[in-house]
């Protein structure tokens, strides 16, 4: 499966409460979610943002707080892939869990620009920046974890399974 968008790009240690602030967290509704997704690092993301947009970001994104609600936030304001150098563990798990494609490119991550338009192939984990004619080849998920975010997250595909 091929992703491609325009990117956001971020620093390192992008946490939890920025992707989506605490004060937000009285609600479980992913577009109510999407709609303050970013907005305490980048206020004009979700006035920017189109469906298909790609995050980029360097180490450690995702830190903080175990919440599901960050990559629900990301997902459902329409961003189709986080590239970054790291994850946090949970934040990468959580991505998975609720069919977020994300990959790891330490790179892509040091190289990709803001507003670039980047491809990413998430069977072979080659990731294209097409503004700047350049391919990285990040982290390919193995072929079980591509079924799950295939399926739109893990109780999807569980559901999937038991049909």
């Amino acid at each position: 499966m091929k992703l491609e968008g325009a990117v956001f790009k971020y620093g390192d240690n992008v946490d939890t409460d920025v992707i989506i602030p605490a004060r937000y967290l009285n609600s479980s509704d992913p577009k109510e979610l999407a709609s303050h997704c970013m907005e305490d690092i980048d206020s004009t993301f979700t006035s920017r943002v189109q469906p298909g947009d790609i995050i980029v970001a360097e180490k450690n994104f995702g830190c903080g707080s175990s919440r599901e609600h960050a990559p629900i936030a990301i997902k459902a304001a329409g961003v189709s892939c986080v590239i970054a150098d790291t994850f946090a563990r949970i934040f990468y798990r959580n991505a998975i869990n609720i069919g977020l494609p994300i990959v790891e490119c330490p790179e892509a991550a040091a190289k990709i620009q803001a507003g670039d338009t980047v491809e990413v192939d998430l069977d072979t984990g080659v990731i294209t920046d097409k503004t700047q004619n350049v391919s990285w080849k990040g982290q390919a998920f193995p072929p079980f974890m591509q079924k799950i975010i295939t399926a739109g997250g893990l109780i999807p595909y569980i559901n999937a399974k038991e049909a």
